[in-house]
């Protein structure tokens, strides 16, 4: 379908890239990894005032959403800038309180939503096996992400949501920025029931939107720092980006990242669970397409820490699994196919 942002929109995405810009996230993702959160949160504040995390939140909770177009504008700069933090656990929460809050549940939403609004509450968010039915993406997890960092862990776990009242040891991923942990069993219960099986499964779409936004930043970054890597790289006393099969090899990441960039806002405009699982998986091997260019690009060099580049490179493969594996995608895609068929 054919899309075009507004004014507006471009003017939202411009302002967060000048913020993110400014702030030297790089070094704030690597302070992030090493265990220091405080650089990480003073920029969550900052993309607060900005109106991020209003996006997913209704206006009677003090929020300006749903956008969920403007909340994909939103989630590419991030993934351009390789910001850390629970962003799209949080987004996700706020979802599911939202939709639990339209069901008739209003106590958590009334009680949660405003410091999600604000940025003053930062969340993270665990769908975990039970015996209720939810659409969830792939095998589900025993973790949640940055469950050190965050003020509030949600837990669903079957057709009950419940606070955790703590979590276990933090665990490394492959992405050094995203840091796992298993929530504790026991918390607050906070609701139950169908209200809470179905505020999931819409929780779990907007984490696919985000996810897939934030994914096609990633590739969009890689591919910009593979091309400027390209014309300054000499080998035999030309630039690389001057060799064919480089050439080709930029071309092809560059068709896959724009064959995903309007998958990605068409899913935003429609929100329909087909859509958002067709962006996810377009966006999320995309991005790994590009993280393999990348590294393939730059040699040897693209392996070392020092460079700034690996904190791309090391999201592209978690971000493609994180919130629907391809596979998943694949086949909820193909299951509304059919259904349509």
């Amino acid at each position: 379908m054919p899309f075009l942002p507004t004014g507006e929109q471009r003017d939202f995405g411009r302002s967060l890239d000048a913020l993110l810009t400014a702030a030297g996230t790089p070094a704030v993702a690597r302070a992030w990894a090493a265990g220091d959160p405080g650089p990480g949160l003073a920029l969550w504040r900052r993309l607060a005032m900005s109106g991020v995390f209003t996006l997913a939140v209704p206006e009677a909770y003090e929020g300006a959403g749903p956008l969920p177009v403007e909340l994909a504008v939103a989630c590419v700069e991030l993934g351009r800038h390789g910001v850390p933090g629970p962003f799209v656990e949080t987004v996700a929460a706020s979802a599911l309180l939202a939709e639990l809050a339209r069901r008739g549940e209003d106590g958590p939403a009334k009680r949660l939503l405003p410091g999600l609004a604000t940025g003053g509450t930062v969340a993270t968010l665990a769908v975990l096996p039970g015996d209720a039915h939810v659409d969830r993406p792939g095998t589900p997890s025993r973790y949640a992400l940055d469950a050190d960092v965050a003020g509030v862990t949600l837990v669903v776990q079957g057709d009950a949501l419940r606070f955790a009242t703590g979590h276990g040891p933090v665990r490394a991923s492959a992405d050094p920025v995203r840091r796992l942990a298993s929530p504790s069993p026991e918390g607050e219960p906070l609701a139950s029931g169908p209200a809470v099986v179905a505020a999931a499964s819409h929780a779990v779409d907007w984490a696919l939107l985000a996810t897939a936004a934030q994914s096609l930043g990633v590739g969009l970054a890689l591919l910009d720092r593979t091309v400027a890597y390209a014309k300054r790289r000499t080998q035999f006393g030309a630039a690389i980006g001057s060799f064919q099969a480089v050439k080709h090899r930029l071309a092809d990441t560059l068709l896959g990242l724009e064959f995903a960039r309007p998958l990605v806002f068409g899913a935003a405009l429609t929100f329909d669970g087909a859509d958002l699982a067709a962006a996810k998986v377009s966006a999320g091997e995309a991005a790994y397409a590009a993280a393999r260019t990348a590294l393939q690009t730059h040699g040897a060099v693209g392996y070392t820490e020092e460079l700034d580049l690996s904190l791309w490179l090391r999201k592209a493969r978690p971000l493609r699994d994180a919130w629907g594996t391809p596979s998943w995608c694949r086949a909820r895609v193909l299951a509304a196919t059919g259904a349509r068929g």
